[in-house]
């Protein structure tokens, strides 16, 4: 009785945490505006997204998948062909990239679930790979100039995204609207069994879970909100180009994801704005920032390796 009254305010004093950490996080975004250009601002808040969705597979399943690119890219170029040569609206371009990730998180995942460790992250890079050197091939992705001039159009008709500050009032709510969702799926009974085969998969096979179906779902779940992330870059920066597909990409969410802090909620998306504003001001050393982006995932893993927020939230004991 007395373990289940202390769990239970363990879990108030949890949620109340995290509750008081989103308000801040909403309300620092809202005025953020005021102090740095919205551009940068959107493409931190996709990025964010991006490693948000990383994050819900490798801190509470436990893969580690070295082609999530595939998905953040693909979803980038069918959103921005969506819109600028079907005339989509933006609504149904971001869906329309948001569709495409989850499709090929499905096939993907249901290629690569099969195999744990070393032999599922390289089966994800590899299927990655190919699905880059088809978007060099194909001709509706224009290789390497890739989609340019991507109409922001008007969302429901009715607000013109054309307008900066309409367009990252968009970017914002579909961030906030994907964390929550997020939140809620790690904190569901779902994420429950999610964190019990990133803990002993062995264990919960024995209590009768089919992990490869949960681990299924959760890999085409994470697809869905990177396809989410892409096609919302591609209307913010009306572009959508190899870069996204490629498997540096990859690479990069890994980076932020371990930096913020591995498995937990708001470490991804410290994560994302510190390496976006890292590579903001170090743009003028060229290929030098590759390195400096290293030395920092050395740092990390050798002296926090609980990532930025895992530290913040060890020093003040609450959990982020």
């Amino acid at each position: 009785m007395q373990r289940v009254a202390q769990a239970t305010g363990d879990h108030a004093v949890r949620a109340r945490s995290e509750a008081i950490a989103f308000v801040v996080m909403a309300c620092a975004l809202v005025i953020a505006p005021m102090f740095a250009y919205p551009v940068f601002l959107m493409k931190a808040l996709c990025f964010a997204l991006f490693a948000c969705a990383f994050n819900l597979l490798i801190g509470y399943v436990g893969l580690l998948s070295f082609g999530h690119a595939l998905f953040f890219g693909w979803a980038s170029y069918v959103g921005a062909h969506a819109a600028k040569v079907w005339g989509f609206p933006p609504e149904l371009a971001i869906l329309s990239g948001t569709a495409t990730g989850a499709g090929l998180g499905a096939i993907v995942g249901a290629l690569a679930i099969r195999r744990q460790g070393i032999y599922f992250a390289m089966i994800t890079l590899a299927l990655a790979q190919m699905m880059y050197f088809f978007a060099i091939q194909a001709p509706f992705t224009h290789g390497e100039d890739g989609i340019q001039a991507v109409p922001r159009g008007k969302l429901f008709g009715l607000i013109d995204l054309a307008n900066q500050t309409n367009m990252y009032i968009t970017v914002l709510v579909i961030f906030l609207g994907c964390f929550l969702l997020i939140y809620r799926i790690i904190n569901s009974p779902f994420g429950e069994v999610l964190k019990a085969i990133r803990e002993n998969e062995a264990r919960a096979v024995s209590l009768g879970y089919r992990t490869e179906r949960y681990k299924l779902v959760a890999f085409v779940l994470s697809a869905t909100f990177a396809g989410v992330a892409g096609a919302t870059k591609a209307l913010v920066f009306q572009l959508a180009s190899l870069t996204d597909v490629d498997w540096p990409m990859s690479g990069e969410v890994i980076l932020m994801t371990l930096v913020g802090g591995l498995g937990t909620l708001f470490g991804p998306v410290v994560g994302a704005f510190f390496m976006v504003t890292l590579e903001n001001y170090l743009t003028t050393i060229g290929q030098w920032v590759f390195v400096v982006q290293g030395v920092i995932f050395v740092v990390c893993v050798l002296l926090f390796r609980r990532g930025i927020v895992g530290e913040l939230a060890q020093i003040l004991r609450v959990k982020l």
